[in-house]
C-alpha cells in the first residue's frame, strides 16, 4: 500500500495544493484569524492584493496533523503558491520586506505587475 493511499488528508492537502494557485493553511478563517502568525501573513497576502485560499486547519486534528508532515514543516500557517510550499510566517515575511513575494507572485502571474 503506497504512503498517499494511507493518509487520505494528505491526498485532500494535494488536490488542494493543485486547485488554489495561493492557499495559506492557517489557524482561523481569512477574516478571523485565530492566531498572530496566521493574521500577520493573511494581511501580507491581503496588502499585496493577491486573491488567496484560507484553509482552518483547527476544523481538524487530522489536518493541522497532515499539513505538517505534507509539508515537513512544523509551524502553521503554511503558504502554498501554485503548487509550491513558500514557507511559514517569518520566511513569507522576510520575502514581503524584501520584495520577493511580489517578485514570486507576478512571475507566477498572480499579480498585476
Amino acid at each position: 500500500m503506497s504512503e498517499a493511499a494511507a493518509n487520505p488528508v494528505h491526498d485532500w492537502i494535494a488536490k488542494s495544493v493543485a486547485e488554489n494557485p495561493v492557499i495559506l493553511f492557517m489557524k482561523g478563517e481569512p477574516e478571523q484569524p485565530r492566531c498572530g502568525f496566521s493574521a500577520v501573513t493573511v494581511q501580507i497576502l491581503d496588502h499585496l492584493g493577491v486573491e488567496f485560499v484560507g484553509v482552518d486547519v483547527l476544523q481538524s486534528d487530522a489536518l493541522r496533523e497532515g499539513i505538517k508532515s505534507f509539508s515537513d514543516w512544523p509551524t502553521i500557517p503554511q503558504l502554498y503558491v501554485k503548487g509550491e510550499f513558500v514557507g511559514g510566517c517569518d520566511i513569507v515575511r522576510e520575502m514581503f520586506q524584501s520584495g520577493e513575494l511580489k517578485t514570486l507572485l507576478s512571475e507566477k502571474g498572480l499579480l498585476e505587475a
